[in-house]
């Protein structure tokens, strides 16, 4: 499931956007965000499907040693515990992603290359030696497995990120969310379950869209707003000196600052600090830190910060 902070980042890259199409409609705007979001969950579909991929690659590999002219012992009788992993079984048996990858059209036949890449990186884990060379087969040791390939390998591939971001513009910034949802599935399987649970999008669909929907409208409705507010606490610095995702960002804070009561200040400020670490300069956390920060405590003496419930958590 995706979090609040991704929703964050993607209102913000939506304003960024927008800046060079002020003409567009807030219900335009909306219609691309809604589809860059879900371009985070089509990904994570990807992901999953490369596992049976790699495995079927390995399988015949397997296949090609024993039809050779003179095979040998081991040739003829392989170490199958990889192509035999029981997680991918259930990922290769789970309708809900069968029917994902058919409506996504999922094809990796043309990536061959990449694929034995991906296979060769995952034989020189220390847990694929573990699980090869492990007495018995068990459900525990194969989702160790998986879960080493999901975080050693493909969060590592430089080329499968490539690949992968020339497909979607999108996936390159929705590359580790994606990735995430997929390792958080696979924590939560079962041995015991014949059909494994894939879990939705939203922790709560009609909250989380309602957030970013409303995030992303009352930024731009109330933009020459939280700009002049932006503006009037700038001592000895100039508004059209700050970079465009800093005042993209520092809108936003103020929007939720402002018209989202049951939102701690806390959060607010501690999120968009962290974000402003990523999309912003160097020293943009600190920028934000202090000045959004001034802002929530003004807003707070004049009676304009009106937080409610949860929002009322001041640590």
């Amino acid at each position: 499931m995706i979090s609040r902070r991704y929703l964050r980042i993607k209102v913000m890259q939506g304003l960024y956007a927008r800046t060079a199409n002020p003409g567009e409609t807030i219900a335009d705007g909306l219609k691309k965000l809604g589809k860059a979001i879900q371009s985070c969950s089509d990904l994570s579909y990807y992901f999953f499907s490369l596992l049976p991929e790699v495995k079927d690659y390995a399988l015949a590999k397997l296949e090609e040693l024993k039809n050779k002219n003179f095979p040998t012992e081991e040739d003829l009788n392989p170490n199958t515990r990889f192509v035999d992993n029981l997680v991918i079984k259930q990922m290769e048996e789970c309708a809900a992603l069968q029917r994902k990858w058919n409506a996504l059209h999922v094809n990796w036949s043309t990536q061959v290359e990449l694929i034995s890449k991906i296979y060769a990186a995952i034989t020189e884990l220390p847990e694929y030696a573990a699980c090869m060379s492990a007495p018995a087969q068990s459900y525990k040791a194969d989702k160790e497995l998986v879960l080493a390939i999901i975080e050693k390998v493909l969060a590592q591939s430089e080329l499968l990120h490539w690949f992968l971001e020339e497909k979607n513009l999108h996936w390159y910034d929705d590359y580790n969310d994606a990735l995430l949802i997929v390792y958080q599935n696979v924590v939560f399987w079962k041995a015991s379950q014949e059909q494994v649970p894939v879990s939705p999008l939203y922790k709560d669909e009609v909250e989380d869209v309602k957030f970013y929907k409303e995030l992303f409208t009352k930024t731009v409705e109330n933009d020459e707003k939280y700009y002049d507010i932006i503006e009037k606490n700038l001592h000895n610095w100039e508004a059209e000196r700050i970079i465009g995702t800093d005042m993209i960002l520092m809108k936003m804070a103020l929007c939720e600052l402002m018209e989202f009561p049951s939102i701690p200040v806390k959060v607010t400020i501690n999120e968009y600090i962290e974000i402003a670490k990523t999309y912003g300069s160097e020293k943009s956390g600190t920028f934000i830190n202090g000045l959004i920060d001034k802002i929530a405590n003004d807003l707070r003496r004049e009676g304009n910060l009106n937080k409610t419930g949860r929002g009322l958590i001041v640590t």
